[in-house]
């Protein structure tokens, strides 16, 4: 039987391991909470590995996840009070009730503003003690994942998703001048989590909503695609395989993700027309798939039952062959029932050993779980 890491490698490489490997972007704790009760968080800030690896790394060898993915830890230069805080790059976040922070307010709002900013210190060892903690625990066994980032997450952090987009219009130097801030220190990030034992590189940055990307295509390529290029050839320099992690309809701007060289391609929202049987046929044979197990309506509001129809669908259509991880089409937010991610890894463990079985992916390959809540 193969380690976690194997079977995570092998995927990667577009080969076929023991069977289908699974992982997680994010496991939020009210899901590993209702199904462990005793696992528990005992921080109030979320953001960071900080306040996710104490809890899923004893939860993935619970539940004998393939892969573990592992935060840049991130510190708080300010509490503003209980529900507020700046963090290193002088963003303020708030804390809901979910304890998954948002945005609420941007540091740079002229172009004086950037003159002056002076981003954090990427090199701090700090950053990088939850993974040096995760290679001592999980090296050779599960597949150590560092989410890292490109250019526009942070962009949009630092200076407001509406202000960022008309700065592409209005201002390309500005956003670009930007873009470079951020991945400098983003970039260099990547290369120590390498060096430090990280299997995998990842990044995070979404670039497209439901309908359609969040910018033109050509945009995209001036804005964003030299960004994230600069990220996969890291992990190239490094050895290392290198997966994107994006929501949303990317189909047109796919070919130029694909492009960079990337090793796979994260979560695949059925729901926004990524249907991963498509993509497995038109682009398989250059990237791994992982994905694609709705989580914003299946997970949340379906049954048990209706779940293992949809992972034996998704497997049927991206896992002859090999190169498909099985995961979500986001992450194990607070709202998934616990029963159903339960029966997600559990479908895919059953259904997902090779060889496959042929009757099932006769019977499955053409089914369409996902039609009935495109009208919702």
């Amino acid at each position: 039987m193969m380690t976690g890491y194997e079977r995570m490698m092998r995927a990667l490489r577009r080969e076929q391991p023991d069977r289908v490997p699974i992982f997680e972007l994010i496991i939020n704790e009210p899901v590993i909470k209702a199904l462990y009760p005793d696992l528990s968080l005992d921080t109030k800030v979320q953001r960071g590995s900080q306040g996710i690896y104490q809890i899923q790394a004893d939860f993935i060898e619970r539940e004998d996840i393939d892969a573990i993915v592992i935060f840049e830890d991130a510190r708080v230069k300010e509490w503003i009070d209980e529900q507020h805080y700046v963090d290193e790059w002088d963003v303020t976040w708030q804390i809901p009730s979910t304890g998954i922070p948002y945005v609420v307010s941007h540091p740079i709002q002229k172009e004086q503003d950037l003159d002056a900013y002076v981003p954090p210190e990427p090199d701090t060892d700090y950053r990088f003690d939850t993974l040096k903690e995760a290679v001592k625990r999980f090296k050779g066994d599960k597949a150590i994942i560092f989410l890292g980032h490109d250019a526009f997450e942070f962009s949009h952090y630092l200076r407001g998703m509406e202000n960022l987009l008309m700065d592409y219009v209005l201002n390309p130097d500005y956003a670009k001048r930007l873009a470079r801030v951020v991945m400098s220190y983003k970039k260099r990030v990547l290369e120590r989590a390498a060096d430090e034992g990280a299997d995998i590189l990842l990044t995070g940055d979404d670039y497209a909503y439901r309908q359609a990307p969040l910018m033109s295509p050509g945009h995209f390529r001036e804005f964003v695609l030299p960004y994230l290029q600069e990220a996969v050839d890291v992990a190239k320099e490094k050895g290392v395989p290198f997966m994107k992690h994006t929501d949303g309809n990317l189909w047109p701007i796919m070919d130029d993700i694909v492009d960079t060289g990337l090793d796979a391609l994260d979560p695949l929202e059925p729901i926004a027309d990524m249907d991963i049987g498509r993509v497995k046929e038109q682009y398989g044979d250059r990237i791994a798939v992982a994905g694609n197990v709705d989580c914003g309506e299946l997970l949340s509001r379906g049954t048990p039952e209706e779940v293992v129809e949809a992972v034996k669908e998704t497997i049927a259509k991206a896992s002859p062959g090999g190169g498909h991880i099985l995961a979500s089409s986001n992450s194990i937010h607070p709202a998934v029932k616990p029963e159903n991610y339960k029966a997600m890894v559990e479908t895919g463990k059953e259904f997902g050993q090779y060889p496959l079985d042929p009757k099932m992916v006769e019977e499955y390959r053409n089914k369409n779980y996902i039609a009935r809540f495109l009208d919702r």
